[in-house]
């Protein structure tokens, strides 16, 4: 087979340190010289680059999000209790000013309750067997061998806990969903790493010596799925609050009724659509903390799904609550030990150990903060009207 010479023209690197300054500019000069463009805000930046190394590689600058606050918002978690002004990094006109009016009512409300129900972080190997009565057969044993397995698996971690493994067999394919707990880290390869441990050892100890392939794709990672709404993947999180009648009123310009009302249309509407998320617009808020906060943002493609379940009270008020079923966050470790990202972590005193929880909570409450909002200003009307005075930059 013929194959052509093709040149290429490998963007800089120093094999002896690629973090510094230095190496920056000369990447910054290579491109500008192939483009013709001008990389002169993307080299303004306040942190050392030796603080890069298992975050970016080709560091070449930055790219710079405006960052918000929005706020006091009061929750009443078990882990996040009192008055929390949150940093939002977005581009997005609007959005901090939806926020912060939503943090409003929930504040002058009494405040919201947060609460982390489950954590569970997966890795879901297959191991692939003669037929189906070989795979079954497996799974049988690793019952029978399942403390080795959580040895073997835990010895790769100080943190990572194994809790359970799920089994699933298709024609003759075992897909295992193995659950861990992950500490203050969102775990994904922590448990990876974990998980390749326990799959060598099961293929070195079982007398057939299976083959398996490390990710069968049932833990869905960096993708929605319905199994990980029902079973959990990340935390799984609760925001709830009762809106008075009043403060609808006086504040958002809307009646629970007429809330409840629009609530039930935007429900069906999301069933017949196959959504995975009943509410407004969880991403929104999700997405500018994530950011903010120096989390995996690709982890929005799961994180976003949410399940909102209301109920107009007797007296007029408004039970409203939102459930996340995975959402995937850290305070410590990837990207929350930057400079600005730590800063804003710090902000919301969650940046370390033991604060993940806490953080999650705060997640979630800011998410039910952006439901009301928004919601609210569909149901009164000026959902455009707002974008239009606030949400248009056109340079």
């Amino acid at each position: 087979m013929k194959t052509n010479n093709i040149e290429r023209t490998p963007i800089p690197r120093d094999k002896n340190d690629d973090y510094t300054p230095e190496a920056a500019a000369r990447r910054r000069a290579f491109v500008e010289e192939r483009t013709g463009s001008r990389l002169e805000h993307v080299a303004q930046y306040s942190f050392a680059p030796d603080l890069l190394p298992g975050n970016i590689e080709n560091f070449t600058g930055v790219a710079q999000v405006p960052l918000g606050l929005a706020g006091p918002l009061r929750i009443l978690g078990e882990h996040a209790r009192g008055d929390f002004y949150i940093p939002m990094a977005t581009t997005e006109g609007t959005l901090v000013a939806s926020y912060n009016r939503g943090m409003r009512v929930l504040t002058e409300c009494g405040g919201v309750k947060a609460t982390v129900v489950k954590h569970s972080m997966q890795r879901s190997p297959v191991f692939e067997l003669n037929d189906a009565l070989e795979a079954r057969s497996l799974s049988e044993w690793m019952d029978a061998h399942l403390h080795d397995i959580r040895r073997v698996a835990e010895a790769t971690t100080s943190a990572g806990k194994l809790i359970e493994i799920g089994r699933y067999i298709l024609g003759r394919l075992l897909y295992l969903r193995f659950n861990y707990t992950t500490g203050d880290a969102a775990g994904q390869n922590m448990v990876g790493k974990a998980t390749l441990a326990a799959c060598q050892w099961i293929q070195e100890n079982h007398p057939s010596t299976p083959r398996f392939v490390l990710s069968g794709n049932i833990d869905t990672d960096k993708k929605h799925s319905q199994m990980n709404t029902i079973e959990t993947r990340g935390k799984r999180v609760v925001a709830e609050v009762t809106v008075s009648s009043e403060v609808l009123k006086r504040i958002l310009g809307v009646d629970a009724a007429t809330l409840f009302h629009v609530r039930q249309i935007s429900q069906a509407g999301a069933f017949m659509a196959g959504s995975s998320n009943n509410g407004a617009h969880s991403a929104n808020g999700l997405t500018a903390l994530f950011i903010a906060t120096g989390q995996d943002v690709a982890n929005i493609a799961e994180s976003q799904a949410a399940i909102v379940y209301a109920q107009l009270l007797a007296d007029g008020d408004y039970y409203w609550s939102i459930t996340i079923p995975s959402l995937v966050v850290a305070t410590y470790g990837g990207g929350t030990g930057l400079a600005t990202q730590r800063e804003c972590l710090d902000l919301l005193g969650c940046y370390g150990a033991g604060q993940a929880n806490k953080f999650a909570e705060i997640c979630a409450a800011t998410v039910l903060a952006g439901e009301i909002s928004l919601s609210s200003a569909i149901v009164r009307g000026d959902w455009v009207s707002s974008h239009d005075r606030l949400g248009r930059n056109r340079p």
